[in-house]
């Protein structure tokens, strides 16, 4: 009777597969059924006659068979599978030519009126099979087609995703241009002529100089109207700018001069164009911007503060951070600007008195103790710790604060301006790292970016969970 306790199981089984199954619905439940009944009739076996004992043996092994068969559409990889298998209405045909095969025997080893009731489970088998095969079919059909939609649609996805890569890849560099002179039929400008920016010094416009959008600055009434002397000094800088390229800093294209034989020669800036303007004006603006956005943001700005730092031997600093330094791109890449071409800008620019106390703002507490302590990396490290609470909270330091009241945070109480509450942990830590009392506890710039990278890394995998 083992064999029998077999069978009973492997049905069970496939009962509980039929209900499962993905495809091929019809013709599996159909399957079941005929299993049900043969069931029904080994239930009733009390006794085997060698005959009957062999039967059950074969009738076991379909049923094994049968169950397989169910099992296939009832897996994760089922188009795949389905695909493979060839003709699947076959692998029914012969289930059901098995099972017919098992009811013969049993006929044959059983009473009439078990037989009648086998009978009428099993003489409509034809007509029910192509019935649920052709239903079956139609599912099928529906299953693939949807299945080839779904992978075409991943297909699209990969083309525009590599389409985008090849654009990327084929689009221009500024590395490839180099600092150098411009000539004035060289640059387009957007018209009418208006610029998007005024100072007391200079007018900057908007244009184009070979196919890069870029920032012209003119300077009114310069100081210097000597071109040559301008000449002079530019070329001198051109050496050390190269140094300078980096994704994270202001690319300068060169120095355009109009005019440069007559006596009132017009002298242009030429720099790379940054589609949101300052930092601060980002800062300023109605942007909603994440934690993720500000933690990027924090990131490259520390990248190009960090090429700054290390381009030469002896540390190179900025000399004036502070957020309206840095510019921000379409995409909201940040850029380190207004520092290359320093000595041809100085000889151009006409000074200014600043009546404001804005650079106390981002004064360290050494500056602020002694007068005549000197700029250093340190004092500039503090100084971006206050660019980086800016970005975190997008408000201006110390508002409203007058110089004394500065002082006395700053340098009694060793006041840090609070972060947001939900400002990511570690970003807080090393934005007060870098505003640290003690010089000596703030990082340097390649220890910042290693910290700011890690953390970016993290937050981005934690966004895509």
């Amino acid at each position: 009777m083992d064999t029998v306790k077999s069978i009973l199981s492997t049905a069970s089984s496939i009962y509980k597969l039929a209900e499962k199954v993905k495809a091929n619905r019809k013709r599996c439940k159909r399957i079941s059924d005929r299993v049900k009944a043969l069931e029904d009739i080994v239930k009733s076996i009390t006794n085997c006659s060698p005959e009957l004992e062999t039967a059950l043996r074969e009738l076991s092994l379909t049923l094994d068979s049968a169950q397989k068969l169910i099992e296939k559409y009832t897996a994760a990889n089922l188009v795949e599978r389905i695909l493979k298998s060839g003709n699947h209405g076959d692998e029914f045909d012969t289930v059901s030519e098995r099972l017919n095969d098992g009811y013969q025997v049993l006929c044959l080893a059983l009473h009439l009126e078990q037989r009648k009731r086998l009978c009428e489970v099993f003489k409509q088998r034809e007509k029910e099979d192509e019935v649920d095969g052709k239903e079956d079919n139609m599912e099928m059909t529906k299953l693939l087609m949807d299945y080839m939609q779904e992978q075409q649609e991943k297909t699209n996805s990969i083309l525009r995703q590599l389409e985008k890569v090849v654009q990327m890849l084929n689009k221009p560099s500024f590395t490839n241009v180099a600092i150098q002179q411009i000539q004035p039929d060289k640059l387009k400008y957007e018209h009418p002529k208006k610029p998007f920016k005024t100072t007391a010094s200079s007018e900057i416009y908007k244009g184009e100089y070979r196919g890069f959008p870029v920032a012209i600055k003119r300077y009114l009434n310069p100081a210097n109207t000597n071109a040559g002397e301008v000449k002079s000094i530019f070329n001198k800088e051109v050496d050390t700018m190269k140094q300078f390229e980096s994704p994270n800093i202001l690319r300068m294209f060169g120095i355009c001069i109009q005019d440069d034989e007559g006596p009132s020669p017009q002298f242009f800036i030429i720099m790379e164009y940054c589609e949101k303007g300052s930092l601060r004006q980002v800062l300023d603006s109605d942007y909603t911007l994440s934690w993720i956005r500000r933690a990027r943001m924090c990131l490259d700005a520390a990248q190009g503060l960090y090429r700054l730092h290390n381009t030469e031997d002896k540390c190179k600093v900025h000399g004036c951070i502070k957020s309206s330094k840095f510019l921000v791109t379409k995409d909201y890449t940040v850029k380190l600007g207004g520092f290359r071409l320093a000595k041809t800008v100085t000889s151009l620019k006409r000074q200014t008195k600043d009546t404001t106390n804005r650079s106390l703002w981002y004064y360290c507490p050494e500056k602020l103790n002694d007068a005549n302590f000197s700029y250093c990396k340190e004092w500039e490290m503090y100084s971006f710790g206050i660019v980086l609470w800016e970005i975190a909270t997008s408000q201006k330091p110390f508002e409203g604060f007058s110089t004394k009241d500065i002082y006395n945070k700053v340098c009694e109480e060793k006041y840090q301006e609070p972060l947001p509450v939900d400002c990511p942990a570690e970003l807080g830590e090393l934005i007060n790292a870098c505003r640290a009392y003690d010089s000596f506890q703030r990082p340097s710039a390649g220890v910042l970016v290693d910290k700011l990278r890690s953390m970016v890394t993290q937050l981005e995998e934690q966004e895509a969970y």
